[in-house]
C-alpha cells in the first residue's frame, strides 16, 4: 500500500534532468501578493486618506535596471477603496523606507522630515572637515562649549529641585514607624476588648446556669463528718421509684402501717357445721374451704407490708 504523503519519488535509471524543458517566463512579471500600506497617504484622484496599516491585495513586480548595492527593488500596485485609481509604490532600500511614485500623495511626517535635516547637516560638516583642519577644531571646541552647558544647565535643575522638595528622609523613616507602632497598639486594644466581651458573656451565661440551679429542689449531700456505712445506700430511695410511689399515694392514700392494712381486709365468718357426725371426707372438704378465704387474706396482707417496707 502507497505511502498518503509521498516524500520520495522514483527516478528511473534513465533520468536525465538536463532534457527537462526550462520554461522562460518574463523578467518583468507580476505576482499577487496581500500587504498593508506602509503609511498614511491621500488620494489624489477622490482625496481618500489610506491610513497605515490597511490591507490590499497588491501586484507585485521587480523593476527593471534599478538596484541598491545589488538588492533588487519592488514596485507595488494597490487600487484606491473608493475610486479603484490606481496607486503605485515602491522600496527605499537606501533610507529602509517605501518611496510614493504615483497615485497618490504621502501624508506630512514631521519626524521624518527632522530626521532628513540632521542627516543633511552632518553630511555637510563631514564635508567641510574633511578638506579644512581649522574647522574640525572649531566644531571641537563648540561641542565641548555645549556639553559643558548642558551640563551646568542639568546640575541647576538638581539643585532647583533639591531646595524645592526639602526631603527628610529621616523624618520619613521615623513617621513609618510611628504609624507601625500606633497601628499595632490598636490591634492590641481590639484584641483586649475581645477577649473582655467574651469573658463577660461567658460570666453571664455561668449566673444563668447558677440561678436555674438554685430554683430547683437541692439535692441531700452526705455530711462528711459522719461515717458512712455500707449499707446505707440501700436505705436512700432510688429515682426512678419515686414519681411511681407519689401517683400510689395520690391514688389510694399512705399505707405504712399493718393497721391501716389490716383496716382493708375483712374476714370472713364461718358457719357451724351441722353434720358433725360424717366422715372424715366432707371435714377435710370443710377445712380447706375455711383456710382459701384466710390464706388470701394473709398472702394479701404480707404483699402489702412489704411494698410498705420498701417505702
Amino acid at each position: 500500500m502507497s505511502e498518503r504523503k509521498v516524500l520520495n519519488k522514483y527516478y528511473p535509471p534513465d533520468f536525465d534532468p538536463a532534457k527537462i524543458p526550462k520554461l522562460r517566463l518574463p523578467k518583468d512579471r507580476q505576482y499577487v501578493v496581500r500587504l498593508m500600506a506602509p503609511f498614511n497617504m491621500r488620494c489624489r484622484t477622490c482625496g481618500e486618506y489610506i491610513y497605515k496599516g490597511k490591507k490590499f491585495n497588491a501586484r507585485k513586480e521587480t523593476v527593471q535596471k534599478e538596484s541598491y548595492l545589488g538588492l533588487p527593488i519592488f514596485r507595488f500596485y494597490i487600487k484606491c477603496p473608493r475610486c479603484l485609481a490606481e496607486i503605485t509604490f515602491k522600496t527605499d532600500p537606501q533610507n529602509t523606507d517605501y518611496a510614493m511614485e504615483h497615485g497618490a500623495t504621502r501624508n506630512f511626517q514631521a519626524e521624518k522630515l527632522l530626521e532628513e535635516e540632521e542627516k543633511r547637516m552632518q553630511k555637510e560638516r563631514e564635508e567641510e572637515e574633511l578638506n579644512n583642519p581649522m574647522k574640525v577644531l572649531e566644531n571641537r571646541t563648540k561641542d565641548s562649549k555645549l556639553e559643558m552647558e548642558v551640563l551646568e544647565n542639568l546640575q541647576e535643575l538638581k539643585e532647583l529641585n533639591q531646595r524645592q522638595a526639602n526631603v527628610d528622609f529621616e523624618a520619613m523613616l521615623k513617621q513609618h514607624k510611628e504609624l507601625e507602632e500606633e497601628q499595632r497598639r490598636k490591634e492590641q486594644e481590639e484584641d483586649e476588648q475581645e477577649m473582655k466581651a467574651m469573658l463577660e458573656q461567658a460570666q453571664n451565661r455561668r449566673l444563668l446556669v447558677d440561678s436555674d440551679s438554685d430554683e430547683e429542689p437541692a439535692k441531700r449531700h452526705p455530711n462528711p463528718t459522719t461515717p458512712t456505712k455500707p449499707t446505707g445506700i440501700l436505705q436512700e430511695y432510688p429515682q426512678s421509684k419515686r414519681p411511681r410511689m407519689e401517683s400510689w399515694e395520690r391514688s389510694l392514700g399512705k399505707l405504712s402501717t399493718k393497721a391501716q392494712l389490716a383496716g382493708l381486709v375483712a374476714r370472713r365468718k364461718q358457719k357451724p357445721d351441722p353434720a358433725l357426725d360424717k366422715g372424715m371426707e366432707t371435714r377435710g372438704t370443710t377445712a380447706t374451704t375455711g383456710s382459701l378465704p384466710a390464706a388470701a387474706a394473709t398472702s394479701s396482707l404480707g404483699l402489702l407490708g412489704a411494698y410498705s417496707d420498701s417505702d
